[in-house]
């Protein structure tokens, strides 16, 4: 009999078990704004990518095409890809054209935000100032960047002047609305306490105001950031002799998908970088601000 009871207690045990770590795992894993271990993050992280990059081979294997070429196929496979990035690099000077939109994204992002900032931060703190500027930022924002180059052409002209301006319109608008719900947002219950312990307006704006704003302006600018490389492309298909988009645009006439394919990926890979920096410099800068890690 005594040998019996541990069986029995274990076979017991088993459901009990299983019920508690189903709870544990749904309680870690599937519980709202509940972070999750890093190792995890990582590993979702990888697997994601491999599952595109399996779908990819698997819809370039259906749609391969035995009479023609491996390099102008529909659908290039992953490691054709691969072979004509380091070609690109090696015998087209694409690293050229990647500098020359480094350039322009940075440029024409840096102009829009040195103004959307400072606005969306009046237009968010001052009635007065957003009853001035929020109605026709509202009505142009909803203009499609890529419908006023033809414009900026006859304007401009094709130098670089008429690319960093779309990128201005792409981005500009949209920030500074979204730097004015940031301040908006902002409790004045805040804003009281300090002056109430006997703050100025000024120290109340630099001490308070500012540091409470500041972690989603960083965030806001992270956003944008993508739009601004969408609006760079769109301008450089149109009107440009050099640049990632003047790259694809040539590969196009060619017919050479995996050019294309492997101009788009490193477009992402300067995403990824760029987002990389910008959630560094926000960890860094404002390590007061909860975030959700595992």
């Amino acid at each position: 009999m005594s040998e019996r009871v541990p069986a029995t207690r274990s076979v017991t045990a088993s459901p009990a078990t299983a019920r508690r770590r189903r709870r544990s795992f749904v309680s870690t894993y599937l519980t709202p704004k509940r972070g999750i271990p890093r190792r995890t993050i990582a590993i979702l992280g990888v697997v994601g990518f491999v599952v595109i990059i399996a779908v990819w081979t698997v819809v370039a294997i259906l749609t391969y095409n035995k009479d023609v070429p491996a390099e102008v196929q529909l659908v290039p496979r992953p490691d054709v890809v691969v072979v004509a990035w380091i070609d690109m690099v090696a015998h087209l000077g694409f690293l050229a054209d990647v500098g020359w939109s480094t350039f322009r994204i940075v440029a024409g992002f840096a102009l829009a935000a040195l103004i959307a900032v400072p606005l969306g931060l009046l237009m968010g703190s001052f009635e007065i100032v957003r009853a001035f500027f929020q109605p026709p930022i509202n009505a142009i924002r909803y203009m499609p960047a890529s419908a006023f180059i033809p414009l900026l052409i006859l304007l401009q002209g094709l130098g670089e002047t008429e690319k960093l301006t779309v990128i201005w319109i792409g981005v500009f608008f949209q920030l500074v609305l979204m730097v004015m719900d940031i301040a908006h947002r902002v409790p004045t219950e805040m804003l009281n306490v300090a002056y109430t312990l006997g703050a100025s307006r000024w120290t109340v704006f630099r001490k308070v105001f500012l540091p409470a704003t500041f972690p989603e302006v960083v965030d806001a600018l992270r956003i944008t950031m993508g739009w601004a490389w969408t609006y760079l492309i769109v301008a450089e298909l149109v009107a440009a002799q050099a640049g990632i988009g003047n790259f694809i645009l040539i590969a196009q006439r060619y017919f050479r998908a995996d050019r294309i394919i492997a101009a788009i990926i490193t477009i992402g890979v300067l995403g990824l970088i760029t987002d990389f920096l910008f959630a560094t410099y926000h960890r860094w800068a404002f390590p007061y601000v909860e975030k959700v890690h595992g």
